[in-house]
């Protein structure tokens, strides 16, 4: 495994900051929090619709 040690978390970490930079990297978590919000309410009212259509079916015969 590649993050067995805590120093490897570090130089991913330095490795990250130095490419995207210290002033992108709260924008970039910002933008990925909305996206899985986004996400996240999707895959509810997806799993509620199909709640509904299995509702208005009925119990088969």
């Amino acid at each position: 495994m590649f993050l067995r040690e805590p120093s490897h978390i570090l130089i991913l970490l330095l490795v990250v900051i130095l490419l995207f930079g210290a002033k992108r990297l709260p924008d970039s978590a910002k933008s990925l929090a909305k996206s899985l919000k986004i996400f996240k309410e999707e895959m509810k009212g997806e799993k509620e619709a199909e709640k509904k259509s299995k509702d208005e079916e009925g119990p088969k015969a």
